[in-house]
């Protein structure tokens, strides 16, 4: 796989992500259509885009293996990442920055961002197995990540149902059921979800543009937690974890395909829980804006030291 053939999709995101922060500038996209907006791909975008990326592939025996391997591919690379993120994350002194950098040091937008990386390196096989890496992504947050919220707080609480029933797991149950089932969605309902799995990515990267509009970039820039965090999140992760992946001997899409997961930008979901929980949401934003913008850059290393590693 030639790394070349990221250009036009990194292009295209990085167009996405300009229309976002030109709409933000002339206050066509304001604080409330982001909010708005976010819940919308989040609620009804995204278990769709989930959905119609496991019934893209028909069921049998080896794309069953496949995907429970992704699966439990997707949960080891979380709690190897968490540990990696926990220890790197201790140079911000700033209890909330530490939080947000730990955050997004290892939670990654693996759905938005990560799907039309993994198509146009995979096709729609790379959609499926993203679908199944979404599934441990949730599980995740729902619990690690609301626990790092937590910290030094009594407020903000961890429960069993959130963690196994929230946007992300519920559709990827439904999409299971349909994938196993061979049942065949008829074409107006199958038109429905693929329209509404097409306006995630658009819409997600113009709220992080939009957001990145009404930061200051000189002042973001001069803050050392960011370039930090992103250098953690961006290169070195990724790099850790392809080599770890090569290093155990899967296959080698495997390795590329951990490693664009590894190398997407902070999580979405972030600003979201900043808002929500009052932990920083503008530092949170800085990160989510910063590294959806630095991403269109370091995405290629990335892709090429798995390659490298693979001789792909």
């Amino acid at each position: 796989m030639s790394v070349s053939e990221l250009l036009p999709t990194v292009v295209t995101l990085a167009l996405l992500l300009a229309v976002g922060y030109f709409g933000g500038r002339v206050g066509v996209v304001n604080e409330v259509s982001t909010e708005r907006l976010s819940a919308l791909i989040l609620k009804i975008g995204q278990p769709f885009l989930i959905i119609n990326a496991l019934i893209s592939q028909k069921f049998s025996p080896e794309n069953l293996k496949t995907g429970l391997t992704i699966l439990l591919l997707g949960i080891c690379m979380h709690a190897v990442m968490a540990g990696i993120a926990y220890l790197l994350a201790k140079p911000i002194k700033k209890p909330d920055e530490h939080k947000l950098s730990e955050y997004c040091m290892f939670f990654a937008n693996c759905g938005f961002i990560g799907f039309p990386i993994l198509e146009s390196i995979f096709g729609d096989f790379g959609l499926f197995c993203g679908a199944f890496y979404v599934v441990s992504f949730h599980l995740f947050v729902w619990s690690l990540g609301i626990k790092i919220f937590a910290r030094g707080r009594d407020d903000i609480k961890i429960t069993p149902r959130k963690m196994l029933l929230n946007y992300g797991t519920i559709p990827s149950i439904i999409g299971f059921l349909f994938f196993i089932s061979g049942v065949t969605l008829p074409s107006p309902v199958y038109s429905l979800a693929s329209s509404l799995n097409s306006m995630c990515t658009p819409i997600a990267l113009i709220i992080s543009g939009a957001n990145l509009s009404r930061r200051s970039l000189r002042v973001m820039f001069k803050n050392p937690a960011v370039y930090y965090t992103n250098a953690v999140k961006l290169l070195i992760m990724p790099i850790l974890m392809s080599t770890l992946l090569w290093l155990c001997g899967l296959p080698d899409y495997m390795v590329v395909f951990g490693a664009v997961m590894a190398a997407m930008p902070c999580a979405a979901v972030v600003t979201m829980f900043g808002e929500t929980y009052n932990v920083s949401p503008g530092f949170a934003a800085e990160l989510v804006g910063s590294s959806s913008l630095l991403c269109v850059l370091t995405i290629f290393p990335a892709v090429s030291y798995a390659n490298f590693l693979t001789g792909l």
